[in-house]
C-alpha cells in the first residue's frame, strides 16, 4: 500500500513525540484516522465535543511543556475547536490543531459544511496554513510544529480530506521535526544596573509574581530575603510560588485577599515578575513600578511603569542577586506577613463543617477537605466562577501539585475537559476536577469519555443549582438575579447511569468519607456535593460603586418580595 499525505502527518507527529490526538472523527478526517490506526503509535482519544479536544490538548501541553494535538472534521467539527484553542492561545501553550476541510475542488462553491478555516483560526493561532498539494508536506507541518514550540502557541494546519488521501510527497520526514531552542534571555548590562539601583534604593518593595516565575522558586525566595519584600502572587503563579514561602502575602485581584491588596498598595516600589495581571484597579497609583517579562510587548500595558525589561525571570534574578548591597528594613515585610496570617486565619475559620440551614454546606469546607485528602502530587483543574475562587483560597499547593484552569480566557466548562487531557497524559497521577454545576452541565457528555477510556478522574461538583458567581456580580451591580437558576440535578445519579462511581453528599458529616471513597476508587468517580448558593466571595477591596450596587440589590429584593434571600445571605455569611 502506498503511503499517503495522512501517513506523512502521522510519521511527523510520531517523530515530534506526540502520544495521542484528541478529537472526533468525521469523513474529512478518515484518512488521518486510518493512518493513526495503521501506525499503532498514537492513541486516538475519542471525546464527545471538539471543544473538549482543544481544552484537553492545552492541559496536556501546559503540564509537560511539549506539543499536544487535537483535531476536528470539516466545518462544524473544526469550528467547535475555537473556544478551546482560544484558551490554549491565551495560556501560551504549544498546541497543534488539525482542521480537516471540505474536498479541495469544492472550496469556494458553497459546498456542504463549507467554511474558511484559514480565516477563522487567525485570531487564536500564530500559524494557520492550508495544505493543497503533496509537495507542501512534510514542510508545512514541520513549520507548524516549530512555530508552536518556539512561541508556546497554537498552530493550525488545514487539510482537505481528499488531499490527505493523496500519495505521499517524495520529500522524506526529517528525523528532527522541530527544534526546541532554549536561549537565555537577559536585559542588557545597562538595564541590569538600573534595575539594581532601583532595588538598592527602594524602601518598601513588593513583588508581584505570575506564571512566568515557574522554575524560579529558590531564586525568588532569596530575592525576597535580600529585599525584605512580601510577595503577592497572581493566580497563575499560585502553583509555582505559594508553597514553602514565608514571604507570601496572598493573592490579589477579584479572587484575592486583602493582605495581597495592601501589600501592593503600601509599597513604594512594585517589582512585577513574569505576570500580565490584568486588573488595573488593583495596581498602586503612587509607587514606582518595574516590570520584567519574557515578552516585551506586555511591558506597560496594564499600568504605567517606570522601567520595562525583557528577560527570563530566573536568569535575570540570578544576575542581580550578587549586586544587591543595601540592607533593607523588615517592617514592610513584617506588616504584610502579619496581615496575611490574620487573613489566613479568617479564611480557615470559614471552612467549617456546619450546615447553613437547609441550603447546603460551605463550599470552603468542601475545598479544604479535598485538598487535605488529595495526593501530594495531585493535579487540580477548576471551572471559572466560584470553583476558581475556592481553589485559589483553599487549595494547598506543594512543589509537586499543579493547578490548571481557564485563568486568562475565562470560559465556562473548562475543568472536566482539561482533566481529561491531564489524566490521559499522566495515567498514574491523581487528577481532580473542581466543576461547577453550570460548567459541568455545558459539556457533561464528556463524562462518557472518562468511562470509555477508563480515565480515573475525580470530578468534584459544587452543586448550588445556580450560576452563583454571576449572581454575585449582579448583586454587586445592583441587579436582581435573573437567568441564573439551574435545574436541581442529581449528578451522582447521572454518573452512576454512565457506569461511573457517583456519590451524592448533602450532609457535611458524610463528606470526608465520601471524598476518601472517591479518591480510592479504581476508575473515574464523581462527588456531587450540595453547597450553599448564598456564600459570598468578596474581593479584597470593595469600591463605593459596588457598595451602592449591593445596597440597591437589597432594596430591590425586599420590594420584590424576596426578603428571605437577605435572611439566607446573613445566615450564610454572618452567623457562623
Amino acid at each position: 500500500m502506498k503511503k499517503t499525505i495522512a501517513d506523512s502527518v502521522v510519521d511527523t507527529l510520531v517523530k515530534a513525540g506526540v502520544k495521542r490526538i484528541f478529537g472526533i472523527t468525521g469523513d474529512s478526517l478518515n484518512a488521518i484516522i486510518d493512518a493513526v490506526r495503521r501506525s499503532g503509535k498514537i492513541e486516538w482519544i475519542h471525546v464527545r465535543h471538539e471543544e473538549v479536544a482543544a481544552f484537553a490538548a492545552g492541559a496536556e501541553a501546559e503540564l509537560n511543556g511539549t506539543i499536544a494535538v487535537c483535531a476536528g472534521s470539516s466545518g462544524p467539527g473544526n469550528l467547535h475547536l475555537i473556544n478551546g484553542l482560544y484558551d490554549c492561545y491565551r495560556n501560551r501553550v504549544p498546541v497543534l490543531a488539525i482542521a480537516a476541510h471540505i474536498p479541495s475542488d469544492e472550496i469556494g462553491s458553497g459546498y456542504f459544511q463549507a467554511t474558511h478555516p484559514e480565516l477563522i483560526f487567525q485570531e487564536c493561532s500564530d500559524f494557520c496554513e492550508v495544505i493543497m498539494t503533496e509537495k507542501q508536506m512534510p514542510r508545512t507541518l514541520t513549520m507548524a510544529l516549530q512555530t508552536a514550540i518556539a512561541g508556546s502557541t497554537v498552530s493550525v494546519v488545514v487539510l482537505p480530506g481528499d488531499i490527505a488521501s493523496l500519495d505521499e510527497s517524495t520529500h522524506p520526514v526529517p528525523e528532527q521535526v522541530y527544534h526546541a531552542a532554549k536561549p537565555v534571555v537577559l536585559p542588557s548590562e545597562e538595564e541590569l544596573q538600573t534595575l539594581v539601583q532601583y532595588l538598592n534604593e527602594g524602601k518598601k518593595i513588593t513583588l508581584l509574581c505570575g506564571a512566568g516565575c515557574k522554575g524560579a522558586h529558590a531564586e525568588l525566595m532569596e530575592l525576597c530575603e535580600k529585599l525584605q519584600s512580601p510577595m503577592v502572587v497572581a493566580l497563575r503563579g499560585k502553583e509555582h510560588l505559594e508553597y514553602n514561602n514565608p514571604y507570601f502575602a496572598g493573592l490579589t485581584g477579584l479572587i484575592g485577599y486583602s493582605s495581597g491588596y495592601h501589600a501592593m498598595m503600601d509599597c513604594d516600589l512594585l517589582l512585577m515578575l513574569g505576570t500580565d495581571f490584568p486588573y488595573r484597579q488593583f495596581y498602586p497609583e503612587d509607587a514606582t513600578i518595574i516590570q520584567l517579562d519574557i515578552d516585551p510587548s506586555r511591558l506597560g500595558r496594564r499600568t504605567n511603569i517606570t522601567l520595562g525589561l525583557c528577560g527570563d525571570v530566573k536568569s535575570t534574578v540570578q544576575q542581580i542577586l550578587p549586586r544587591l548591597t543595601t540592607a533593607h528594613d523588615s517592617r514592610h515585610l513584617s506588616k504584610s506577613a502579619d496581615r496575611y496570617a490574620k487573613v489566613r486565619e479568617e479564611l480557615d475559620e470559614m471552612a467549617i463543617k456546619g450546615h447553613t440551614g437547609p441550603k447546603g454546606m460551605h463550599p470552603q469546607y468542601l475545598t479544604k477537605v479535598v485538598s487535605d485528602a488529595a495526593a501530594a502530587d495531585a493535579i487540580f483543574t477548576c471551572d471559572v466562577g466560584t470553583p476558581t475562587v475556592w481553589a485559589a483560597r483553599y487549595l494547598e499547593m506543594s512543589e509537586q501539585r499543579r493547578l490548571i484552569g481557564s485563568f486568562n480566557h475565562g470560559t465556562m466548562a473548562n475543568a472536566l475537559p482539561q482533566a481529561i487531557g491531564l489524566q490521559a497524559a499522566e495515567r498514574e497521577r491523581q487528577v481532580i476536577s473542581f466543576s461547577g454545576d453550570g460548567g459541568l452541565s455545558m459539556l457533561m457528555g464528556d463524562l462518557i469519555t472518562l468511562k470509555q477510556h477508563n480515565l480515573p478522574v475525580n470530578v468534584v461538583v459544587f452543586n448550588n443549582s445556580a450560576l452563583s458567581f454571576v449572581e454575585l456580580e449582579m448583586k454587586a451591580g445592583g441587579y436582581l438575579e435573573s437567568g441564573t437558576d439551574l435545574h436541581q440535578t442529581d449528578f451522582a445519579a447521572v454518573a452512576n447511569a454512565l457506569g461511573i462511581q457517583g456519590i451524592r453528599v448533602e450532609d457535611p458529616e458524610e463528606l470526608e468519607d465520601a471524598v476518601q471513597r472517591a479518591l480510592a476508587h479504581d476508575g473515574p468517580a464523581l462527588i456531587d456535593v450540595v453547597v450553599n448558593r448564598q456564600e459570598l466571595s468578596m474581593p479584597p477591596t470593595i469600591t463605593l460603586q459596588q457598595a451602592k450596587g449591593f445596597s440597591l440589590w437589597m432594596a430591590k429584593a425586599i420590594m420584590n418580595g424576596r426578603g428571605d434571600e437577605l435572611i439566607d445571605l446573613a445566615k450564610t455569611n454572618l452567623l457562623r
